[in-house]
Order: structure tokens, then C-alpha cells, then sequence
């Protein structure tokens, strides 16, 4: 029993940390995608999307996201926004890892027939 239970306690640390990963990844992601909404929205821009996004981390990412970066662009036919942040680490000494989501859509706009 001594010899397998660091491995099982291992295990399981390594379990926890890898879906508080997969946790902060899909709060980028929605953060990203709810900002595109909101900057798709006719003679809306990527500023707009950028806030929408930021309000939607600000509710949601508690402390399993920390260090976020909010940041949002267009061409005029498609907008991205783009969430990156760091996960939060159970291991000691570890730093976290670093998460990047993004989403894109194409922009609503009025188009001559």
C-alpha cells in the first residue's frame, strides 16, 4: 500500500488540475463567444464585444481564471475576440497554465441587393 498510493494520490491531483483546465477553457470560451455576439449585432463594433466579454468573465471566472486578457477586432465582414487567461494550479510552484479561446462571426450589416 505504500509503494501504490503515491501514484493513486498523483493520479488523482493530476485528474483535478486537468478539468480545472478544461473548466477555465470554457469559461474563456463562453466570454469569447458572448462577446461576439454582442459585437455581431448591427452598427455594433469590437469594442462593444470586448465589454460584453469582460462583464461576462467578471461574473463567471471567480479564481479559476486569473491574469485575463480581453482582446477584439474586426474587418468589417467578421469580428474575433479573443479571451486569454491563466488557469488556476493545485500543484505548488506550478504557475498555472495559460488558456486561449476565440471565437468569430461575421458582422450584420446592411447589404444592397
Amino acid at each position: 500500500m505504500a509503494i501504490v498510493y503515491p501514484f493513486v494520490l498523483l493520479a488523482t491531483i493530476a485528474v483535478i488540475q486537468a478539468s480545472m483546465w478544461y473548466y477555465a477553457r470554457q469559461i474563456a470560451l463562453t466570454a469569447a463567444r458572448e462577446g461576439v455576439t454582442a459585437a455581431r449585432v448591427y452598427q455594433a463594433g469590437p469594442a462593444d464585444g470586448a465589454a460584453r466579454a469582460r462583464q461576462v468573465l467578471g461574473r463567471t471566472a471567480g479564481d479559476s481564471l486569473r491574469s485575463l486578457s480581453v482582446s477584439a477586432s474586426s474587418d468589417g465582414e467578421r469580428v474575433r475576440v479573443q479571451v486569454t487567461g491563466v488557469a488556476q494550479s493545485m500543484i505548488p510552484g506550478m504557475s498555472g497554465l495559460t488558456v486561449t479561446q476565440s471565437a468569430s462571426g461575421p458582422v450584420e450589416r446592411w447589404v444592397e441587393p
